[in-house]
């Protein structure tokens, strides 16, 4: 029965109808390539929306985990293993704080779940967030999320969360003003993805910095979807050269496979105590392997590569006519459209061999894997042309 059916066609009929019919059923890839199931190939802009940061197909990759699935693919976290422990060094080493300590989960979603616990460990109730930021959908995550579409049939979520205009300091000094005493932490993104890739005003990062420094707050950095070098930094929060409390991180971490990290230092470091938090499948060695092939390969000679490409991809965007502005940093590009054709475009995409992303009706989110070639992202500019040129 099942080889007579599309891919798309079962979805449909066997998973839970909260994202739609897939458009595309994708059966493999390489390098920054996919192939659908009708033997169909597509240049990737996406990576599983900034996930597959080695592309697909990455042998050493591939081979860490076999081999760790060969060895030790679960302890839980009663027992201590090397594949945790070294990920968990790196990262701290990436983050130059030799007191910092990492807590490993398995989602994005889950990293800013346990900073939201984290927070209320300090004894504080507010936490302030930016309007149309994004922070997962779990319900402590889904509170800091600052879209109301998405919470209010979930409501009532967890207390204490206020939002601030993303960019406006004067507005957020005010609000934590309103109860300094009682404000445990403020959250933000250096760059909104889901919102439509916009990056945070020069000078914004800092002053928030200054800002939690004066008061005593928690400053949580989360870098899920703009980590992992996909900016051409590492952490995108080092464009402005702050030390957040918190920063927590997933997506390219893994390169595909399922980690979030809760990254800790100075007056947070310490706030998890046993028993206070945990998960079961959280860092297990056969995601970790993965993470340490990523942290590895991400060198400064490769995140100046990325750099390069991302600032050729915008500037060879931004010569597209129907292209308004171009906007984000790296590999982690919004292209914002003169007309609300997002989403036609990503039709267009599949006719033509790409893979886009509308994350709003006028902006294209680009995010393909880190390891895209020059040729690659000339044929992908190609046909974006073409797309733009017959809606726009």
């Amino acid at each position: 029965m099942h080889a007579q059916e599309t891919l798309t066609r079962r979805w449909s009929k066997t998973l839970a109808n909260t994202y739609g019919q897939p458009p595309l059923g994708l059966v493999s890839g390489q390098g920054a390539t996919l192939t659908g199931e009708d033997g169909k190939t597509y240049i990737d802009l996406l990576a599983g929306i900034a996930v597959n940061s080695l592309g697909y197909g990455n042998a050493e990759v591939a081979n860490a985990v076999a081999q760790q699935s060969h060895t030790l693919v679960h302890t839980s976290n009663l027992f201590a293993t090397q594949p945790v422990l070294d990920a968990g060094a790196k990262l701290i080493e990436r983050v130059g704080d030799s007191d910092a300590r990492v807590f490993f989960c398995n989602s994005g979603s889950e990293a800013n779940e346990a900073a939201f616990k984290l927070a209320r460990l300090t004894g504080r109730r507010r936490i302030l967030a930016a309007n149309h930021g994004f922070h997962g959908r779990t319900m402590g995550s889904l509170a800091m999320t600052g879209q109301p579409e998405k919470q209010d049939a979930f409501r009532p979520l967890p207390s204490g969360v206020e939002f601030y205009p993303y960019g406006n300091i004067d507005y957020l000094r005010q609000l934590v003003e309103q109860d300094a005493a009682d404000t445990a932490a403020i959250i933000f993104e250096p760059i909104q993805g889901e919102t439509g890739v916009i990056p945070a005003p020069a000078g914004f990062m800092q002053a928030i910095s200054d800002l939690c420094d004066e008061y005593g707050i928690l400053l949580i950095v989360d870098e899920i979807q703009s980590g992992a070098g996909r900016t051409g930094q590492f952490f995108a929060h080092e464009l402005e050269g702050i030390s957040p409390d918190v920063i927590t991180m997933a997506k390219g971490l893994g390169s595909g496979l399922p980690i979030g990290a809760t990254i800790t230092r100075g007056r947070a470091k310490d706030l998890f105590q046993p028993g206070s938090h945990g998960t079961t499948f959280g860092g297990n060695p056969v995601a970790c392997a993965a993470a340490n092939v990523v942290l590895d390969t991400l060198d400064e000679s490769f995140l100046r590569e990325v750099s390069t490409k991302g600032e050729y991809l915008a500037r060879e965007l931004n010569n597209i006519p129907g292209v308004r502005q171009v906007r984000g940093r790296g590999l982690m590009l919004g292209v914002v459209l003169s007309a609300p054709v997002a989403r036609q475009a990503v039709m267009g995409g599949f006719e033509l061999g790409i893979i886009l992303n509308a994350p709003s009706e006028n902006v294209l989110r680009l995010t393909p894997p880190l390891i895209i070639s020059q040729q690659e992202i000339d044929v992908a500019l190609e046909k974006l042309r073409t797309i733009v040129k017959e809606l726009v």
